[in-house]
């Protein structure tokens, strides 16, 4: 396909729309709530990925919008229109499975041809032979036929296009699953799980692949997954959920820099987030033998927990910021990176630093060590794990920190 081809077949796709809003969607199976009041508007064209662990109802809210699951409640609408009463074929949405879903008996070209020729073509001239007798469908064989080429350009699989799926790698057979979704031109991507039976070297050569056709293509995108590096490095924003709902929904930089929920600090970023049991005391904030002048506005003796990223904990004496004592533990030499485990009074789990080897290079297992907290980088939430916003004059001190 030249240039000018895939620029127009770009244009096709980017010139549907694809607006999702649901509405206050709920699903029980049983006693079980899956699904309680979730809400969430996607623009056209955006890549939006629902991020959590397994059962937090990610992929039944995916099932759901496909139209292989009915809700209990809410609804979902696609460019403004209700599309609850609608078979999953008439919502002009594609869906790419983990488990790829390919035909074996067919070959590559057969497997992305499929949904065309469901749509263009009546059961009896899909018939062996059947499709000679008629010219609107050899005509609709050769659309069919020149849309499946120009993908397999797009995709850059023209060479396995005779092949059957026994005949591909893991990686190829992604590549054909797609390309029978991008056949169709849909308004709506829905992708669940698709790289997660990829080895972990193709899965981030695949991330950059999707994140590149969503570029070209241009078309909604609704991504689920488990993994967070999937979420971080293709999404334009990113739904955390946990227990049925979303907990955050913000843009990747956000989620990590300023989550809105403890669960959501904790599930996002590797390594894990240290937090810390404090108490406010005296208008800041006990924990772990040091007072950080953090001010809440709650009540002394109220329980509270302090979170910072490992990359903004420091060994560094330089840095000026309150200091928790604890031991060495661990090291983790990672060429790059330098982590190094500090065990404190008061805390079930060490802390984390990422530190820079030529600070902390030569301290040893068993040493002292002082674990600096810079209080710009400190998150606080309520032992519910619900983020509490700081005084005014903490929240300007800690935008100029």
């Amino acid at each position: 396909m030249s240039e000018t081809d895939q620029q127009s077949s770009c244009a096709g796709h980017a010139s549907r729309r694809g607006a999702v809003e649901i509405r206050g969607l709920t699903k029980s199976f049983g006693a079980v709530s899956v699904l309680k009041g979730v809400d969430l508007r996607i623009a056209p064209g955006e890549f939006v990925t629902i991020l959590g662990p397994s059962g937090c109802g990610k992929s039944t809210l995916m099932r759901i919008v496909a139209g292989l699951e009915r809700q209990d409640g809410g609804e979902i609408l696609i460019d403004g229109g209700s599309v609850d009463e609608m078979r999953p074929s008439a919502r002009d949405i594609a869906m790419v499975f983990q488990s790829y879903a390919l035909y074996p008996h067919l070959t590559v070209r057969e497997n992305i041809a499929v949904p065309l020729r469901m749509r263009e073509l009546s059961a009896v001239q899909r018939l062996p032979g059947a499709r000679l007798l008629s010219a609107s469908a050899r005509r609709a064989v050769r659309e069919a036929d020149r849309a499946v080429r120009d993908v397999a350009a797009l995709l850059k699989i023209e060479p396995l296009l005779d092949r059957k799926p026994g005949q591909l790698s893991g990686g190829q057979k992604q590549r054909v699953a797609l390309g029978r979704a991008m056949v169709r031109k849909p308004r709506v991507f829905l992708m669940d799980e698709p790289l997660s039976n990829l080895d972990a070297e193709l899965r981030v050569h695949m991330r950059a692949e999707i994140a590149q056709l969503h570029r070209s293509l241009g078309v909604t995108f609704i991504y689920v997954t488990h993994d967070q590096a999937e979420a971080m490095t293709m999404s334009d924003r990113v739904v955390v959920m946990m227990n049925g709902m979303p907990l955050q929904i913000a843009p990747p930089e956000e989620i990590y820099d300023d989550p809105a929920d403890l669960a959501v600090a904790r599930f996002v970023g590797s390594p894990r987030i240290n937090v810390l049991d404090g108490r406010v005391q005296g208008g800041g904030i006990a924990a772990a033998g040091v007072v950080l002048p953090l001010a809440t506005g709650l009540a002394d003796g109220t329980s509270v927990q302090v979170a910072i990223r490992p990359n903004r904990a420091t060994l560094d004496p330089a840095v000026a910021a309150p200091r928790v004592s604890g031991r060495l533990v661990h090291r983790e030499n990672l060429g790059s990176d330098l982590f190094l485990y500090v065990a404190t009074e008061g805390s079930a789990e060490p802390l984390i630093v990422r530190q820079d080897p030529g600070i902390a290079g030569r301290l040893a297992v068993g040493e002292a060590a002082e674990v600096g907290l810079p209080v710009e980088h400190v998150y606080v939430f309520d032992a519910e794990g619900r983020r509490i916003a700081l005084l005014a004059s903490d929240a300007r001190r800690r935008a100029h920190g």
